[in-house]
């Protein structure tokens, strides 16, 4: 039922998550607010990245941020507190058995995990039951297949294909925004809406140079390099052909682009 974090867990990939979130806050939560008083569930909070502006953004309402990682959850409990939070409990808990009563949340909040399950729809169906009636869930996920850039490149195009297929051995899916409506209507959410949010990053752009193409996209496939090569997938030369081509989307002539999707049902 569950997968691998094809990612890993080392210190690394913490800083990557973390560049993440603070690349993409306006993008992605700008229009993710709770009313005071809201109970809202996050659903694999991974480190807290996004945990920190869901909080901030809706400072009266409490969040109950869980994952099933404890050293995530630890590390998810230093961010909040070095931010000054106090509306978040970290608990360590998985998504398919959550210690709490059904219709316990008003709303629930999963951002960056559906592409690591195995089987979306049974997690979706399983979080509504902690969905009081009337409430909403909001899904956020990235499409790797939504990729492009310019210089194009076939050997940056094959060490995204690796990622993807990684991914895949391991039970997940990186493509998996662009299925974000059929997964909540098999789920039986009502009402649902899904709005694309294109990342577009030219030299005009320089703090998503940085924080998204370098240190978040091309950070998180260089990462892969190792299982990808020793799978017998990519060869050494072509691969780092490949992130030396996603690094030379950065230079002033370069263009990238990438789509994330986010989702809103009512139970």
């Amino acid at each position: 039922m569950h997968t691998q974090y094809v990612h890993g867990y080392d210190s690394r990939e913490n800083i990557r998550l973390q560049d993440q979130a603070a690349s993409l806050v306006e993008l992605l939560h700008a229009d993710t607010r709770y009313s005071a008083g809201s109970r809202v569930l996050e659903a694999g909070c991974g480190v807290g990245a996004q945990t920190i502006t869901l909080a901030a953004n809706s400072p009266d309402a409490l969040i109950t941020a869980v994952d099933i990682s404890e050293t995530s959850i630890a590390e998810a409990e230093r961010s909040i507190a070095t931010a000054g939070l106090r509306n978040v409990r970290c608990e360590q808990a998985d998504i398919f058995n959550l210690p709490y009563r059904p219709n316990s949340f008003d709303h629930i909040f999963v951002c960056f995990v559906l592409e690591h399950l195995a089987r979306p729809v049974e997690a979706l169906r399983i979080l509504k039951t902690y969905l009081r009636h009337g409430g909403t869930i909001t899904v956020i996920e990235g499409d790797h297949g939504s990729t492009y850039f310019h210089p194009d490149s076939e050997a940056a195009h094959h060490a995204i294909r690796c990622q993807v297929e990684l991914q895949r051995r391991a039970g997940g899916n990186a493509m998996v925004g662009r299925e974000l409506y059929p997964l909540l209507s098999a789920a039986g959410y009502r009402a649902i809406r899904v709005s694309p949010r294109m990342v577009y990053v030219d030299a005009s752009k320089p703090e998503l140079v940085e924080g998204f193409t370098k240190r978040t996209f091309t950070a998180m496939i260089e990462g892969v390099r190792a299982p990808a090569i020793a799978s017998g997938i990519a060869e050494q030369s072509g691969f780092d052909q490949g992130i030396y081509d996603l690094y030379r989307t950065t230079e002033p002539d370069g263009v990238f682009c990438y789509t994330f999707f986010k989702a809103i049902g009512n139970k």
